[in-house]
């Protein structure tokens, strides 16, 4: 029985330049990233790999056009390795180029087209949140079913992933917000995975630490003590990646795509409007499991005494740093209740396997209706 899986090689620089110079980056390199990044960082070096940049296709997360676009323009070029700097859409962009090309991107999601990997990967996330440096999942956005898709094979593990605290110290406060919490709920929801196991708790459990007790010196000492310890959150968004990509996430991620999908809600956003009300659920229908041991770890991290109110606590300190909304305030209508419940156990049973507890499509929809 496998317990757990570390692929890539884990790398850290204090800058940018120190890894151009350990990586020797150059030529056969194709470097996928931001303009923002690019500017103060990487154009001084004047390095001869191929800058392309994220936005020139398109604003939003990642899409099965996007893709495809940028597949297309690689053509005729002699690349090497791909190099992913930004983001959880950039990085998820890139371990989809990493494989051999095929015209269509949604033919890979679909398991019609054989996945091959033609090149090696580096990734640099420039977040605090999505993990995906040492995962073996992409996420797209499948523009004519209105939802996103996720693909998890192991030829999208990244070879290297390279941590840059500078990198991330320009994230915006909202962006360090969002992506800090996803990486919570990725450390939270594989902890109670029916596929966790002491190793990956191990991982989880020291992200929940950091990520929490960071929230609570950053709403006591202001928005700019973040990057006082932005390498805490750096690792753990790194220690939840491990864990996610062993153990896997859940409902709050298969509950938070059709809202991404159809209204464009960022990842971390999507999620954390679903956090507490599925872990509420869960504590409902079975409080006796493992999601009894988690919330003896978060009444401590948390300092309560009462673990019934852990979610509840854990909900003011991310209401401080990020305002809940109702999914009408996105643009969501009260019919889209049973379409999104329907999208989600049609297209998201990957995700739902790994629920703490199994969720009845009635569960599924008294969710949506409550937070409608």
């Amino acid at each position: 029985m496998k317990l757990i899986s570390l692929t890539p090689q884990i790398c850290k620089f204090d800058n940018f330049c120190d890894f151009a110079k350990e990586f020797n980056i150059g030529k056969g390199d194709f470097i996928l990233t931001n303009k923002y990044l690019y500017e103060p960082f990487m154009k001084k070096l004047n390095l001869e790999a191929d800058f392309v940049f994220r936005q020139d296709y398109g604003k939003g997360e990642p899409s099965d056009e996007m893709i495809d676009r940028i597949v297309s323009d690689m053509k005729g070029k002699e690349i090497k390795r791909i190099i992913a700097i930004g983001g959880g859409s950039i990085i998820d962009i890139c371990k989809l180029l990493a494989l051999k090309n095929t015209n269509k991107s949604i033919d890979l999601f679909d398991k019609k087209a054989p996945i091959v990997k033609e090149k090696e990967l580096i990734v640099i996330p420039t977040t605090c949140g999505t993990g995906s440096e040492v995962t073996n999942v992409a996420i797209a956005e499948i523009k004519e079913r209105h939802t996103k898709m996720g693909l998890a094979v192991d030829e999208m593990y990244p070879d290297y992933a390279v941590l840059i605290p500078e990198l991330v110290k320009i994230l915006p406060y909202k962006f360090f917000v969002t992506s800090s919490i996803d990486a919570l709920i990725h450390a939270v929801e594989s902890y109670v995975s029916p596929n966790a196991n002491d190793f990956t708790r191990l991982f989880s459990v020291q992200a929940i630490k950091l990520i929490i007790n960071g929230y609570k010196d950053v709403i006591r000492n202001g928005e700019d003590y973040r990057n006082e310890i932005i390498e805490d959150f750096i690792l753990a968004s790194n220690y939840a990646g491990i864990a996610f990509g062993n153990a896997g996430v859940g409902a709050v991620h298969a509950l938070s795509y059709p809202l991404g999908g159809v209204y464009h809600v960022p990842h971390g956003e999507a999620n954390y409007q679903f956090f507490i009300e599925v872990f509420n659920t869960y504590n409902r229908i079975n409080p006796n499991g493992e999601i009894s041991d988690l919330n003896e770890i978060l009444s401590s991290i948390l300092e309560i005494k009462d673990t019934s109110k852990v979610y509840e606590k854990l909900s003011e300190i991310l209401d401080k740093l990020l305002v809940k909304k109702s999914l009408k305030e996105y643009g969501m209508k009260e019919k889209e209740i049973g379409q999104f419940t329907d999208s989600v156990i049609q297209g998201q049973q990957r995700l739902l396997a790994n629920n703490y507890v199994f969720l009845s499509r009635q569960e599924i929809e008294k969710i949506y209706a409550k937070l409608f």
